[in-house]
């Protein structure tokens, strides 16, 4: 289908979608969602000229990863979000299997789109170009077409550029797979932002050290953070351990030295970003003030996302919330952003027992809890859709399989001496030790959710609901 036979399709499932999804218990309060159909990965997420704008995968007509567009939000202040006119959507002879994920950059005032046409064959072949779009005076944006061919020696999985400028060079990182199905990310740069030279392969299997590391590296970012270079990508097909990667795809990240003159990365060992349920793809970008933002798929591919109870009310999967970066002692710290204390209405406490805690209202909550070494304690989020354990060395967060009702198990193998813990209408982000670690997860519950407590440890708990923030 041709981008001009796609859009009234799409105006059609959104009037008629948007007021289903709205009504859907589970769909979040404060969080970016679809208005109907699939969401996926963040794409284009920058400040510009005094604005947020996120761009996201997006298949309006239906719960399936078919007909990728890119949706588009912004933002004065990453809380409140408007919608503003769909960015992209596939039907050129380059981008005709899907407009992939990708990266916004600011082009001499001018907002460009750098993102992945993907072109599937009748033979079950592919191939993928890069390519362009601007924005035009209404706000929507004009392609210009791809800049970037399938480089030599790499299968048709090369996709979702992240682009950034430095002095006068422009640099792009790759996700790709070599002909020897092995994952990489690749280091290219231009002058102008059309003619790419591949500088060479600085991360994935086989390289740095990182011996076996999966058949394909999706969705990288490159960028420096306090003093140090920092790579996040997925790496699809990294062997699961006993209680690390245990998610079908996972989100992960290296930190070293980047030289770009020789394209080398030296690079520490790979470290999984978020031990939740749902993290993936997650996207960076630069505020005003010089921090360091990202943002998330509360989702990941595969899996079991085809049996969340929301797919029968038109819709699927959330973002996370804004997250601010920082690096310590050679670890990533996520936090949410400063902004969302914006959300926060009437503060309460309480301090005791676990098993003596008040039953709290958790549809829409933000709670900071600390708890005294030597006991432990559960929280229970929903009717237990969603329990977390902890302990002096561990977290241990448990929920039973949507597809044949088994507990599922995700771990943060260390101790934790606090949380912060971020509720919606079905999502949960447990930020660990002031952010050193996160666990992000979707769940199911009946409304309204309630979050309870129970065992020996002495907790001592502060706590706000959210009030509901819905894009405009």
């Amino acid at each position: 289908m041709t981008s001009s036979s796609l859009l009234p399709a799409f105006l059609q499932a959104v009037m008629q979608g948007q007021p289903r999804a709205l009504k859907d218990p589970h769909y979040p309060g404060w969080h970016l969602a679809p208005v109907t159909g699939l969401m996926n990965d963040p794409n284009g997420f920058i400040h510009f000229q005094g604005e947020y704008h996120l761009f996201y995968q997006w298949n309006p007509l239906g719960c399936s990863h078919q007909n990728k567009s890119w949706g588009h939000w912004r933002s004065p202040d990453l809380v409140h979000w408007q919608h503003a006119p769909i960015a992209l959507m596939p039907g050129e002879d380059y981008d005709r299997s899907g407009c992939y994920s990708g990266s916004a950059v600011d082009n001499k005032g001018q907002l460009t789109l750098c993102y992945t046409g993907n072109v599937k064959f009748d033979d079950g072949s592919r191939t993928a170009w890069q390519c362009l779009a601007v924005e035009n005076a209404q706000g929507g944006f004009d392609k210009t077409g791809p800049v970037l061919a399938l480089p030599e020696g790499y299968t048709g999985h090369v996709r979702d550029p992240k682009v950034w400028q430095q002095g006068d060079t422009w640099y792009m990182v790759l996700g790709a797979q070599d002909k020897h199905k092995q994952g990489k990310v690749l280091l290219f740069h231009s002058c102008n932002l059309t003619d790419w030279t591949l500088a060479g392969e600085i991360a994935g299997s086989g390289l740095g050290g990182l011996g076996e590391a999966g058949y394909m590296w999706e969705c990288p970012d490159l960028f420096h953070l306090d003093g140090q270079d920092v790579l996040i990508a997925c790496p699809q097909g990294v062997a699961k351990q006993e209680k690390r990667f245990l998610n079908t795809y996972p989100a992960a990240w290296l930190c070293g030295t980047l030289q770009a003159g020789s394209a080398t990365f030296h690079h520490g060992p790979l470290a999984e970003l978020d031990a939740g349920f749902e993290f993936y793809a997650p996207q960076t970008a630069l505020a005003e003030d010089g921090r360091r933002l990202l943002i998330g798929w509360m989702g990941v591919p595969d899996g079991e996302e085809m049996r969340q109870p929301t797919i029968k009310q038109g819709w699927i999967h959330q973002m996370t919330c804004p997250r601010q970066l920082s690096l310590k002692q050679g670890r990533l710290f996520q936090q949410p952003v400063t902004e969302l204390q914006m959300l926060r209405e009437t503060e309460s406490g309480w301090q005791g027992q676990a098993s003596q805690a008040p039953e709290i209202p958790a549809e829409r909550l933000e709670i900071l809890l600390s708890r005294t070494p030597g006991k432990s304690a559960t929280l229970h989020f929903g009717n237990d859709d969603l329990v977390l354990t902890w302990s002096d060395g561990e977290l241990c967060l448990a929920r039973r399989s949507l597809e044949n009702g088994e507990w599922q198990y995700r771990y943060w193998n260390a101790p934790a001496t606090g949380l912060q813990i971020l509720c919606d209408h079905s999502s949960v982000e447990i930020f660990i030790n002031q952010g050193e670690g996160v666990m992000s997860s979707r769940y199911f519950p009946a409304q309204p959710a309630t979050l309870s407590f129970s065992g020996e440890a002495e907790l001592q708990a502060r706590y706000w609901s959210l009030r509901a923030c819905m894009v405009e």
